[in-house]
């Protein structure tokens, strides 16, 4: 089955083109099924690439997924049309009434900030919170990841002193476990941070599994006992290009980068990388909205009462 998003979202053309199944909102409408409904909230400051990436991810499953595109605020964005905003997105505030059955919020280019600086921090706190009891299941990716884990652990990440930026070999750690049920022994996923929390650090916290991790990049794959949160330190929904479109930026904004690892053919930044990593991204995805979320949450979401109690 589908992502069903709305029919003038650029996402739906371009994933069209790459043969991905994606549903209009018209067409969805003439279904009668019980679709999965998944919010995003888009941190990144290019929001269509992002979206694109993301819708990729989840186009892998067997169920239909209304998506919901959410931000914190109305500021406008430097690198994303007001229009497109306005069109598509909703206010985090006229939809914190509502339940989701997942929900991913994205990283952010906030990693040398304190979170206590960010302009949102406050905001997302109260969205963090919100998905508690509001949500079945939520992915938080990259800087995401570590200010969730900050705000309901209270484990702060370090600030590296040069940036993670590569593409880097992972295993799983739990063999039954069914977030990366079918993974491959060994994976590879890009990485690109300055924060890091040591596979140590999460191990002392009893509510939280490492599911898979690096030896070069460190815990990659982090989820709470209880299938309520996961915590992805990597970007699985890169596209091929990604890492080499930061690289070129931060070359011409003269930041000196260290060439991504394991990324350019021959260590050569003028080479076409390859993409070794988005089957493990997809089912990644997959497994989530299948294991953390479709088998647990309720039929009927909008109902009175704490949301994690629904469906026991």
């Amino acid at each position: 089955m589908p992502i069903k998003i709305p029919d003038q979202l650029p996402a739906l053309e371009v994933l069209g083109n790459e043969n991905i199944f994606v549903m209009s909102h018209n067409r969805a409408n003439n279904q009668d099924i019980r679709p999965m409904q998944v919010a995003i909230l888009n941190l990144m400051p290019n929001k269509i690439e992002a979206e694109i990436q993301i819708l990729r991810m989840l186009s892998n499953t067997p169920l239909q997924i209304n998506i919901e595109l959410l931000r914190l605020h109305l500021n406008e964005s430097k690198n994303t049309p007001k229009a497109h905003l306005d069109q598509f997105y909703r206010l985090f505030d006229d939809v914190k009434h509502k339940h989701y059955d997942g929900l991913i919020i994205t990283g952010a280019p906030l990693g040398q900030l304190d979170y206590e600086q960010v302009l949102y921090w406050d905001k997302i706190c109260e969205m963090f919170d919100w998905a508690k009891t509001n949500v079945t299941s939520t992915m938080f990716s990259c800087w995401a990841a570590h200010a969730a884990v900050y705000h309901f652990y209270g484990i702060n990440r370090q600030l590296r002193a040069e940036k993670l930026s590569g593409v880097y070999k992972h295993c799983t750690r739990l063999p039954k476990e069914e977030l990366t049920r079918g993974f491959d022994e060994s994976f590879v996923v890009p990485h690109s941070r300055f924060g890091e929390v040591k596979p140590e650090v999460y191990a002392s916290v009893d509510e939280l599994s490492i599911l898979a991790d690096s030896e070069e990049a460190g815990a990659y794959l982090v989820a709470s006992k209880d299938k309520k949160f996961v915590f992805v330190t990597g970007h699985p929904e890169y596209d091929t290009t990604t890492l080499k479109d930061e690289y070129w930026r931060d070359i011409n904004a003269s930041l000196s980068p260290s060439l991504p690892v394991n990324y350019f053919p021959l260590n050569d930044p003028e080479q076409v990388p390859a993409n070794n990593w988005r089957s493990h991204g997809s089912l990644l995805f997959s497994n989530w909205l299948n294991y953390y979320v479709y088998q647990i949450t309720p039929y009927v979401l909008d109902v009175d009462g704490p949301f994690s109690e629904i469906g026991n």
